[in-house]
């Protein structure tokens, strides 16, 4: 009886120790799984992320939605941007979000705020977005003035012009802006989208607010032109 007793205790000790050694993996095994997994994990997100950047970093999702298929991206079809006689085309984000990695991923974040307005319905409607049109126009040229034009530079750069082949005035203009330490939205605005009613006015309060670094400046403007219903012109008087 005695020994019965003894070969359960003895079997039921080995079943314990059995559970305990599966169960519980060698420190070197489970380290091994730990960065395997941490490996595997670390690479399906970083491709999802960066297979997420492109595809939202296209044409064709920029205008999947109506605002920009039926306004701005009907505006841009007709300028110089989308067709010319060298073939070369500048789409949305050529010219709307930067190259640069870091530069991209701070304008992704920064876009969902359009997202949030695009389910608002904050400019669901043509009425909608012509009221909203200075102030989006605005928050651009801001963006543009503070990182010195730099999508435009791009494609344009004053180091690369040939001022011996352009018109007189646009050779001048340029090698002025390139000494006085001007970029390219302080003259080309309107160059692929129908300009805001007082654009010309907007943008010197814009930078009279950056001057001052004062943002009140702007915003005040735009509060007092908040019910204007001036239909927007097709050039901006101060780009020749």
């Amino acid at each position: 009886m005695a020994n019965t007793d003894h070969n359960n205790e003895t079997q039921g000790g080995m079943f314990s120790r059995f559970w305990r050694w599966i169960s519980t993996p060698a420190r070197s095994i489970a380290l091994g799984t730990l960065l395997v997994a941490g490996f595997v994990a670390g690479v399906v997100f970083w491709g999802g992320f960066n297979w997420s950047l492109e595809v939202t970093n296209t044409e064709q999702f920029c205008i999947s939605c109506h605002e920009m298929k039926e306004n701005v991206f009907a505006e841009y079809q007709g300028t110089v941007h989308y067709a010319n006689r060298s073939g070369v085309r500048a789409s949305c984000p050529d010219c709307h979000v930067p190259k640069e990695w870091a530069y991209k991923v701070v304008r992704k974040i920064r876009a969902s705020n359009e997202l949030y307005h695009h389910f608002l319905g904050t400019v669901s409607t043509h009425q909608k977005f012509n009221a909203k049109r200075l102030e989006l126009a605005t928050n651009e040229w801001r963006r543009m003035k503070s990182t010195d034009s730099r999508e435009c530079r791009n494609c344009h750069k004053f180091d690369y012009m040939d001022y011996s082949t352009q018109e007189p005035r646009a050779s001048k203009t340029h090698q002025d802006a390139l000494t006085g330490g001007k970029t390219c939205i302080d003259c080309h605005r309107g160059i692929a989208h129908t300009l805001p009613p007082k654009a010309t006015e907007a943008y010197d309060k814009l930078v009279e607010s950056i001057d001052k670094n004062d943002s009140g400046v702007l915003s005040a403007y735009l509060e007092k032109l908040s019910k204007s219903t001036d239909k927007p012109q097709t050039a901006d008087a101060s780009v020749k």
